[in-house]
Order: C-alpha cells, then sequence, then structure tokens
C-alpha cells in the first residue's frame, strides 16, 4: 500500500477503465452526428470516432463560378461535424468516469 493507495486495487481498475475506453470508442463508432449548413446545401454525416461517413452537396449549388463558396460550405459543415461528435464522446467519457469512483491522486507525486 502506498501513501493510502492499494496498487492491486488501482491496477484493476486501470484494466477496467481500459476496457471501457475499448467499449466507448466501438459504441462512439455507432453513434451519429448529421450537419447541414448553407441551409442544407451541404451535409455530412460523422460517427463518434470522427470519420466522416458521407458528404452530400445539393446539386443546384455546384457552379464553376462557384466553386470557393462551396469550400466554404464544406470545410464549415465538417468543422461543425468535428465539433458536434467531440462533444458526444466527450459527453459520454465523463458518463463514464463519474461511477468509478477514483482516489485522489493529488499526493501521490510528492
Amino acid at each position: 500500500m502506498m501513501n493510502g493507495l492499494d496498487m492491486k486495487d488501482l491496477i484493476e481498475k486501470a484494466k477496467d477503465m481500459q476496457k471501457n475506453l475499448a467499449k466507448k470508442k466501438e459504441e462512439a463508432a455507432s453513434k451519429k452526428v448529421d450537419v447541414s449548413v448553407g441551409g442544407g446545401m451541404v451535409k455530412i454525416l460523422m460517427n463518434g470516432n470522427l470519420e466522416t461517413l458521407s458528404v452530400k452537396i445539393d446539386p443546384d449549388i455546384v457552379d464553376k463560378n462557384e466553386v470557393e463558396t462551396l469550400e466554404d460550405l464544406i470545410r464549415a459543415a465538417i468543422n461543425e461535424s468535428v465539433k458536434q461528435a467531440k462533444e458526444l464522446v466527450s459527453s459520454e467519457m465523463s458518463d463514464m468516469f463519474s461511477g468509478m469512483n477514483l482516489p485522489d491522486f493529488g499526493d501521490l507525486l510528492k
């Protein structure tokens, strides 16, 4: 026992945490965020692992004179998708750690 910590218990908690993280990553892959920008002109579907699953572009906005606008819309849609996917995963992770009752490690490095 070190500074009131049972190392065997700590190792078990770390193993449980590793299993839970693997499970959460697997679950995140099945969760999706669907983002639409420009009034629905560009749509991005992304999973919780930040993988872009699909990009949909309204054919009415495809004009060789408007390429910059299209590029801006795609960038905005991807950035918003990543933001929402990160929020989704962050929420899932905080739920996972809230029930673990981990010890305070404040004095461990002193």
